[in-house]
């Protein structure tokens, strides 16, 4: 059986590693907020391009910080794409503002920059958008219409760490970009964890308060904040793996390229390729029309694929009352089509090469 994902096969590469910095976190006595984050952060902030990092608790709390940080008007509206994962409604909902849903491009599955424009109104004060699976938004467009129309630009690279345009890396283009480092992701930790980048140094003080109660100094709480502090012992193996990045990228990259070589000429929609643009693939998804019937001819021929995701966000019930004025029908295509392949840094080119025999036999059928 090949598993579409196995976290101890993972990260079993780095469990030396693992112990001794655990063992490092244990003798320090200083399990909170200690060196290991402050670490972390220059290193994460220096990897992406940027002047700060912020560790917090995890991708969720990245977004809905970020946000809070503006101070807008409660109800203001932020624009976002109408098949990103739940968390990134969640975040401008548990801000006390309002989602208002861009369709994607049915190519890239990231937010359609032409359709922009249309929602913006006056009460529009952000756009959030989400660099899916692992390649980013078209951010060069995005900008110049957040200048156009003065608005703040939060980016969800829950999926993209190492992702770029031209060279210019993700978590340097926005006012904040906010991470996820769940298990999953190329650079998952080892339970929840996440963080916010930012070359503003007047924002970064502040979300750096808001994830600490609030506080700057201790016991003085300037800002109604949160308690969402990242993790000492996830900070330094966050820091072993923050070095192996690269080759993590790379490894995924090769196996993406088998995808593409070998599934040419298939019925399957594959992600499509943009000039320019580094897709990091912590997602490899194809289409198909017949996607659940495929799911479970993979299962039966000892494949474990995922879908990302089966549910728009305006369909979850949670939504109800908040997203019943969008129709999305590009968004809704996608999830019911989209199917998530094998492509872990445990996975060889041999598993890949078994993936897409059964993929192209199931295209022959």
């Amino acid at each position: 059986m090949i598993e579409y994902e196995n976290l101890g096969k993972l990260n079993r590469p780095f469990f030396d590693e693992y112990k001794k910095s655990f063992e490092t976190v244990l003798d320090s006595g200083w399990y909170i907020l200690g060196n290991q984050v402050a670490e972390f952060e220059k290193e994460f902030a220096a990897f992406c391009g940027v002047k700060y990092c912020v560790g917090v608790a995890n991708g969720l709390e990245a977004l809905t910080i970020s946000l809070k940080a503006f101070d807008f008007p409660a109800g203001s509206e932020v624009i976002v794409p109408s098949n990103t994962y739940i968390a990134t409604i969640l975040a401008i909902v548990n801000a006390n503002l309002k989602p208002v849903l861009v369709e994607p491009e049915i190519t890239t599955y990231n937010i359609d920059v032409s359709k922009i424009e249309n929602a913006i109104t006056s009460k529009t004060k952000a756009i959030m958008p989400v660099h899916l699976y692992g390649r980013m938004a078209n951010m060069p467009a995005i900008i110049e219409i957040a200048k156009k129309y003065n608005l703040k630009i939060v980016e969800d690279a829950a999926q993209a760490h190492n992702a770029s345009i031209n060279g210019k890396k993700v978590g340097s283009w926005g006012e904040f970009t906010a991470f996820s480092f769940y298990p999953t992701k190329n650079l998952g930790a080892l339970g929840d964890a996440g963080a916010i980048t930012t070359d503003n140094e007047e924002l970064y003080n502040k979300v750096k308060a808001l994830r600490n109660y609030g506080s700057n100094i201790k016991y003085h709480n300037e800002y109604i904040g949160e308690n969402s502090r990242l993790s000492e012992v996830q900070a330094s193996f966050l820091r072993i793996k923050l070095k192996k990045l690269e080759e993590i990228t790379c490894h995924k990259e090769k196996l993406a390229d088998i995808y593409y070589s070998m599934l040419s000429g298939t019925d399957f929609i594959l992600p499509a390729k943009l000039e320019g643009y580094r897709h990091v693939y912590h997602i490899f998804n194809i289409r198909s029309k017949r996607r659940d019937e495929l799911k479970s001819f993979l299962l039966e021929n000892g494949v474990k694929t995922e879908i990302h995701y089966p549910v728009a966000p305006n369909r979850q019930l949670a939504m109800k009352g908040i997203l019943d004025n969008f129709e999305t029908p590009i968004a809704e295509e996608i999830h019911n089509t989209t199917l998530s392949l094998p492509i872990s840094y445990f996975h060889t080119e041999q598993d890949i090469e078994q993936v897409c025999d059964v993929l192209r036999k199931f295209n022959n059928k």
